[in-house]
Order: structure tokens, then C-alpha cells, then sequence
């Protein structure tokens, strides 16, 4: 097929122009029904920069919105609350370095947003967060020992929940919770309170020993006491009736006898020498 001979058909300028114009208007419509509505999706809110006046001061609410293409320009804010964690290095009250990791849930105030927008900028956590927490853990750890901030943890992180909370209400942040999740001493603090835990193991032990020491004395002087009772009465018993010695004899002759009847071999033994001559007993 020969292309070089084929005439191209003129078209009028006019209608060349009129083309043109209706491209540009269409795509001017385009452009302006596209630009002139934004949404706000849920857990957001929205404010509006327009460039004659500024930073408007409504806060827009979720939903869809109008604003004027090329003049207007939305910006999102995300004010649902989220997690920051933050580790610092403080000194406690007895110079013991602590290494505590704080976790706070913060959000922007949905009032405040131009606000904000106007000092901070978008990114508000980053420029805010780091610099208030850290200066609110050194300046509370240095008011507690290092045991208390152990013994103490719920008062701790209350304390500090409320220097923060009135630190970041400054640049229109607000604190839903601030939580300590990790406390951390230096080598020397663990070693010193082994020590301390081995001493007072010592001295539970040491305690229990004197003690026992004290029921043994307890125990020897009662008993000291009871054979002193039982050598009174039997004294007395011998100066009233004579015949108890008689009686006492017997029941060693009869503690003897019985010993040697059960034994398996035959003995012969004086009676004399074993009180068992009690034929020679005078018992009246």
C-alpha cells in the first residue's frame, strides 16, 4: 500500500481551536472534580491550608469533604493513641545509675490541631516525646534510692505519669498511659545487693543458732531444776521413812534380775554385789 500518494484531508483551524478547548476545559474538570473532595478516614481528623489565608482553625471530623483545588490542600492527623518507648539512663538519689525503659500511649488533642500543625508540624512525637520523657525520668529517678525505685515501682510510675502528663498538656499531647516496663541497675548495685541478701542469710542463721543455744540453756537449767526437785523429795522421803531406801533397793534387785533372766547365757554372781539379797533386808 503506497502512502506517499494519499492526500490528507484539511481540516479548518477553527475547528482545530475548538478541539483544543474543549480538551483543556475537560481536563480542567477533571482535575478540579478530582482535587475538590478528600476523606477522612476513621480515628482521624483533617485540617485545611489555603494559600491566601493560612492554617484554617476548623477541625474537620471524619467523612468526605469539599475544598477549593490548587488553593486548598488537606492535612491528616492520625488521633488515635499510640506507643512510644523510650529508654534513658538517670541517676538515683544514692548515685546509683539506672537504666529504665518507659512506654507511654500518646495522642494529639483533636482541638488543637492548627495549633500543632503551626509549631510542631506533623511529625509532633519526634520532636516532642524524646526530649520531655527523658528529662521527666532523670528528674523523678533522682528523687528515689535505687531499693525504692524497686520497692516503690507503683509510686515511681505514678509520679511520673503526672509530670508528663502536665509536660506534653504544653504542646497539646495527651498521655492515655505511662508505664515503666524495665528497671536496670549497673554491676556494682547487683553485686552489692547479693552481698547484702548472702549478709542477711548469715544473720537468719546466726539468729537461729543463738536461739537454739537459748532453748538448750532453757532446757538444762529445767532439767537441772527437776533432778534438784527429785533429790529434795527423795531425801525428804528418806528422812520421814527410812524404809523407802528398803523399797528402792528391791526395785533395783528386781531390774537386775530381770535383765539376766533374759539374757541367753548362765551367769552365777555374788547377790551381794548386785542387791539381790534381799533375804538380809530388814524391811520392818
Amino acid at each position: 500500500m503506497n502512502f506517499k500518494n494519499m492526500k490528507v484531508p484539511k481540516v479548518p483551524l477553527r475547528g482545530i481551536g475548538a478541539l483544543l478547548s474543549v480538551g483543556v476545559v475537560g481536563g480542567l474538570g477533571v482535575y478540579g472534580l478530582h482535587n475538590s473532595v478528600y476523606n477522612v478516614e476513621g480515628g482521624s481528623r483533617a485540617i485545611v491550608f489555603n494559600r491566601i489565608t493560612g492554617i484554617k482553625d476548623k477541625v474537620y471530623p471524619e467523612g468526605t469533604h469539599l475544598i477549593i483545588p490548587w488553593f486548598e490542600r488537606p492535612i491528616i492527623y492520625d488521633v488515635r493513641a499510640r506507643p512510644h518507648e523510650t529508654s534513658s539512663i538517670a541517676g538515683s538519689r544514692d548515685l546509683q545509675m539506672v537504666k529504665i525503659v518507659l512506654r507511654v500511649l500518646a495522642r494529639p488533642v483533636p482541638d488543637q490541631l492548627p495549633t500543632m500543625y503551626r509549631t510542631l508540624g506533623v511529625d509532633y512525637a519526634a520532636k516532642v516525646m524524646p526530649s520531655i520523657v527523658h528529662e521527666t525520668l532523670k528528674a523523678v529517678v533522682a528523687q528515689y534510692n535505687a531499693s525504692q525505685l524497686i520497692t516503690q515501682r507503683e509510686t515511681v510510675s505514678r509520679e511520673i505519669r503526672k509530670i508528663l502528663t502536665e509536660r506534653a498538656a504544653k504542646f497539646n499531647i495527651a498521655m492515655d498511659d505511662v508505664s515503666i516496663t524495665s528497671l536496670t541497675f549497673g554491676n556494682e548495685f547487683m553485686t552489692a545487693i547479693e552481698a547484702k541478701q548472702v549478709a542477711a542469710q548469715d544473720a537468719e542463721r546466726a539468729k537461729y543458732v543463738v536461739e537454739l543455744a537459748e532453748q538448750d540453756k532453757k532446757s538444762a537449767i529445767i532439767r537441772a531444776q527437776g533432778e534438784a526437785k527429785s533429790a529434795q523429795l527423795i531425801g525428804e522421803a528418806i528422812a520421814d521413812n527410812p524404809a523407802f531406801v528398803t523399797l528402792r533397793k528391791i526395785e533395783a534387785a528386781r531390774e537386775i534380775a530381770k535383765e539376766i533372766s533374759n539374757s541367753a547365757n548362765k551367769v552365777y554372781l555374788n547377790s551381794d554385789s548386785l542387791l539381790l539379797n534381799l533375804q538380809d533386808l530388814k524391811l520392818t
